[in-house]
């Protein structure tokens, strides 16, 4: 059974990461930009909004960037962000969006990469600091039990590296210290194929289903992501 169940997994990677996924997705916003900071400024806060309907996502994604004059790190070390109780995504408003971008504006100030906010003396990854930093109540919170899916598509899109879909810009961070990105599709998806037992889609879920993945591949358990979200947004 396991066998099968890594080949049927394997199968699915190789369908689904491929360079015409990302037309369709909203990796596609980071990966129009070369330098370090606009690719994680904007991939982290377009992930925060990625839920929901994928063409009202890649539309907010438009209108998010088209804010940022294309040009976020500049926005963010300007501070004139744009506030108000308007929705920009569902219910995250433009107010998360300023709130979150202050968070950012304050890093950025003494910090290059936020790559390093999730690195440890040791050069491990870890949680314990980005929650400090980004205190609004859009951003989950992995330490408290959260699933925290938007966050761990982030640091997918920053970490993986196999040059296919996954921009890969961070080199500390490695991918076999990821978790796998859960939501209600993943989770059925992970239970069909028998991945996971847990019913309830928290921490616990991630960890559970990560660990069986990394059975699979233990250096990159994260690329069945592909496998188990990727055939349901064909």
């Amino acid at each position: 059974m396991p066998n099968k169940t890594a080949e049927l997994l394997n199968r699915l990677v190789d369908s689904h990461n491929k360079p015409s996924f990302i037309a369709h997705d909203p990796i596609q916003f980071p990966r129009r930009f070369s330098r370090l900071q606009d690719i994680e400024i904007s991939g982290f806060l377009i992930s925060a909004i990625t839920w929901g309907n994928r063409n009202m996502i890649i539309r907010n994604a438009e209108k998010m960037l088209l804010e940022m004059n294309h040009n976020p790190f500049e926005y963010i070390l300007t501070g004139k962000f744009r506030f108000g109780k308007e929705s920009l995504h569902r219910t995250f408003k433009w107010d998360d969006f300023a709130e979150i971008c202050l968070s950012l504006q304050s890093f950025y100030r003494h910090d290059d990469s936020l790559e390093n906010l999730f690195l440890n003396e040791k050069g491990e990854l870890t949680f314990d600091k980005y929650k400090t930093l980004f205190t609004n109540k859009q951003i989950s919170d992995w330490t408290r039990g959260s699933a925290s899916k938007r966050l761990h598509l982030f640091l997918r899109w920053m970490v993986r590296n196999d040059g296919i879909v996954d921009i890969g810009c961070w080199k500390k961070i490695k991918p076999s210290s990821l978790f796998i990105p859960l939501d209600t599709h993943v989770a059925r998806s992970a239970r069909e194929k028998g991945l996971l037992e847990r019913k309830t889609g928290d921490r616990k879920a991630v960890e559970e289903l990560t660990r069986k993945l990394r059975m699979f591949c233990p250096e990159d358990p994260v690329k069945y992501d592909f496998a188990l979200f990727g055939p349901g947004v064909e």
